[in-house]
């Protein structure tokens, strides 16, 4: 199994994954690669799969009665994306999700996901602290959107992500934190001048 997945489940559990259990996760998934600017979900149409990202980026948008894309999500190696709110009920998708470049990654369906989560007790817990530590990222960004000054968020954004402001474009990074190109454009100019 990959050894990317087995880090991201072990770290997520804090403790050491029987490798007999990666072959559940192979019966219950599979792989596959996508070119850059691929769609792997598209708003209005049911997303059917999570993607963990092996190799490559995405990122999720919704796009507003006006045309203007917003970034709900950004992925990288290790990271997981879906629309949850789809993929869960089986309702259409409200974001579109998109590669930024050459993409493989690990895709599980619905069913399998809940096959997988009542195969053994780890998957379950490991899904659990997934979707938790999501909620409370997302918390924590609806805070900080509305309450923190933009270089704040910026600064406290590449600090702890300091990989994706090498790997995804910065009109994507300004988005994402509710500011606007050009005045992320300023927030670095500055802390650089500093």
């Amino acid at each position: 199994m990959l050894e990317i997945l087995k880090n991201n489940l072990e770290r997520s559990l804090g403790s050491e994954i029987p490798e007999e259990l990666f072959d559940l996760i192979e019966k219950y998934s599979f792989k596959r690669s996508f070119d850059k600017k691929e769609l792997l979900a598209e708003a209005g149409v049911e997303c059917k799969y999570q993607y963990f990202i092996i190799e490559g980026s995405a990122y999720s948008f919704y796009v507003n009665e006006k045309g203007d894309k917003n970034v709900i999500e950004l992925a990288i190696e290790e990271y997981w994306i879906t629309d949850a709110a789809s993929y869960f009920t089986g309702r259409p998708a409200v974001s579109t999700i998109e590669t930024l470049e050459p993409t493989t990654a690990l895709l599980i369906n619905r069913q399998d996901y809940d096959k997988l989560c009542c195969s053994h007790p780890l998957f379950d817990k490991f899904f659990r602290i997934l979707l938790q530590n999501a909620l409370a990222s997302l918390h924590q960004r609806i805070a900080k959107t509305i309450s923190e000054e933009a270089e704040l968020r910026y600064q406290e954004f590449s600090d702890k992500h300091p990989y994706f402001i090498q790997r995804i474009p910065q009109y994507l990074i300004a988005s994402y934190l509710g500011i606007k190109p050009q005045s992320l454009s300023r927030i670095r100019k500055n802390l650089v001048q500093r």
